[in-house]
């Protein structure tokens, strides 16, 4: 494991331990749009340290885990943080513009940075392929993943589907593919059509995404 990673990693489960047994540093650093409407913008930050439990975390960690070494073989370790506090402040973000208008709205999770890790590897490595629990006998290739991730998120944050941060997901996966590209502009040449769609998609999202309205 590379030693940024393996930092985060524990960065990570010492704060959410600390949360999970404190609830007044749980709610003193957890993303929440009424306390950060008032001022207090460290919870852009923090609330990506903080985890709601033990499965909560180690999904996302294992995530990073799985991701955060395939992006550190094409980025120094400044560049990978960069885009690991990209997806942080993207997912934050775009939760704040989601969610401005409720007041009580909250939200935890470094499930915006590990996006913004995960869109990383996805372009650098976009036909490597991966299977599931749910799909045992199947392999996606990455950039499937990729396309299809964004697809979902945008349909759960307009259903609200479960208890699940989608905007911060999204928000997140935009943070990553915007610095990517930003850093490795060559991919844009060598896999043309699929950074071409998901930009598209991101595109879409940042123009319509607010009139974008699913029915139930």
């Amino acid at each position: 494991m590379n030693r940024v990673v393996l930092i985060l990693i524990i960065a990570n489960v010492l704060i959410s331990y600390r949360g999970f047994n404190d609830y007044s540093f749980f709610d003193k650093y957890k993303f929440q749009i009424g306390r950060i409407q008032a001022g207090e913008k460290l919870r852009m930050i923090s609330s990506g340290f903080l985890h709601v439990d033990w499965m909560h975390l180690i999904f996302n960690m294992y995530a990073l885990y799985l991701f955060g070494g395939l992006v550190l073989l094409h980025f120094s370790t400044i560049h990978f943080l960069v885009i690991y506090l990209a997806g942080l402040l993207g997912g934050s973000m775009y939760s704040f513009i989601q969610h401005k208008k409720e007041y009580y709205y909250s939200a935890v999770g470094a499930s915006g940075a590990v996006s913004g890790v995960m869109f990383a590897a996805v372009m650098l490595y976009p036909d490597k392929t991966y299977s599931f629990i749910f799909f045992p006998f199947f392999d996606f290739p990455a950039y499937l993943l990729g396309i299809g991730y964004l697809i979902y998120s945008i349909y759960g944050m307009k259903k609200n589907i479960g208890n699940i941060g989608h905007s911060a997901h999204l928000g997140g996966a935009i943070g990553g593919y915007a610095v990517t590209l930003l850093l490795k502009p060559y991919l844009l040449s060598e896999e043309p059509l699929i950074i071409l769609i998901m930009g598209a998609i991101i595109g879409g999202l940042l123009l319509f995404g607010d009139q974008l309205k699913l029915k139930k």
